[in-house]
């Protein structure tokens, strides 16, 4: 016998969705695609992507008044900037940005890094979720 649920979650199923088929979302810096959002994949608590900074490439200023975001370097490094102190993340390390706090990433090596990055809780609007800086 099924089990009844009054979850609205519980006849979903799962989402897959590739990078290659996103277009790059280049307005702040860098070659950034959101891969799973509830545009894309209908998620209720946040939404994750990844991002490619060539050298001397950046993403500018910003910050998330609602979100958390947990970035994850995979390949090259970065010079994170926060609050305006800088801090650098290598191959697999990990960093949790908190709410509120102003964060830029440089890539000022000489390759490439790519990084994957989630952020979450999802603000109440889309349009007050990141706030430009610069």
């Amino acid at each position: 016998m099924a089990q009844q649920t009054d979850d609205p979650q519980a006849d979903r199923e799962a989402a897959f969705v590739s990078s290659d088929d996103l277009p790059a979302d280049t307005r702040r810096g860098g070659d950034v695609r959101t891969l799973l959002s509830p545009k894309t994949a209908g998620s209720t608590s946040g939404f994750m992507g990844v991002a490619t900074l060539a050298p001397g490439d950046r993403i500018s200023e910003h910050y998330h008044p609602y979100s958390e975001e947990f970035i994850y370097c995979v390949r090259g490094r970065i010079d994170a900037q926060l609050d305006g102190q800088s801090h650098e993340l290598g191959e697999r390390q990990a960093m949790l940005i908190p709410l509120n706090m102003k964060h830029r990433l440089v890539n000022d090596g000489d390759e490439e890094a790519f990084i994957v990055f989630h952020l979450g809780p999802l603000a109440p609007d889309p349009k007050l979720g990141h706030v430009d800086t610069e």
